[in-house]
């Protein structure tokens, strides 16, 4: 996620740009940045929407392609689905793994028959372990509260697993999310910003 946080150290207020993997613009809440995700496939026109809610999709290294459910190539399920451009549309479930871009496509066959797949994006659940959406999971779209990041250069902190099972340790966890950044307790080292009616993640050294 692409984070605007706030340092404090010894009552210096150091605002600084964030990067992590699946991102957010988290300075405009509700906006979120084109993840690295491969594209999906518009081509194998399983369900009367491709990609809708509930409905599944393969995983492969360049393309996901839409699958049953059932199929032993099932990966990842669809959780929310949106039209249209991500930094423009609703953010996806907390909950979320990762965001798959839907681009404007032509399968042979689609939602209304016209030959077009409107652009958007679907909102996708990992069907089996690991979930990086899940609070200290170390990714997903959207920073929440449970999740922890590490410094990663001047300015810069990105996302990673709380347990250390990520390539880097964790340095700060968030605790809880407030209203503003004065309503953050005292013990507060870096704030982060969510989304939603309390927009401040107050995080702590871990």
């Amino acid at each position: 996620m692409l984070v605007m946080l706030g340092l404090r150290y010894a009552g210096l207020l150091l605002v600084v740009s964030v990067g992590v993997s699946g991102c957010q613009k988290s300075s405009d809440p509700g906006s979120e940045s084109p993840d690295r995700q491969p594209s999906p496939s518009a081509s194998s026109g399983y369900g009367a929407v491709f990609l809708a809610v509930e409905e599944c999709s393969s995983r492969g290294r360049e393309t996901f392609t839409e699958v049953s459910c059932t199929s032993e190539r099932a990966a990842a399920r669809v959780i929310a689905r949106y039209d249209g451009k991500v930094t423009e549309g609703p953010s996806c479930p907390a909950r979320t793994d990762f965001v798959l871009h839907i681009s404007e496509n032509r399968p042979a066959v689609d939602e209304d028959g016209n030959g077009a797949v409107p652009r958007g994006y679907a909102c996708m659940r990992n069907l089996e372990l690991p979930h990086p959406g899940d609070p200290g999971g170390g990714g997903g779209p959207r920073t929440v509260v449970g999740d922890c990041v590490y410094e990663a250069g001047e300015g810069e902190v990105r996302e990673t697993a709380c347990d250390g099972s990520g390539a880097k340790a964790p340095e700060y966890r968030v605790t809880s999310a407030a209203p503003a950044r004065d309503a953050c307790p005292a013990a507060t080292q870096l704030y982060v910003s969510l989304e939603g009616g309390k927009p401040v993640g107050c995080a702590v050294r871990v």
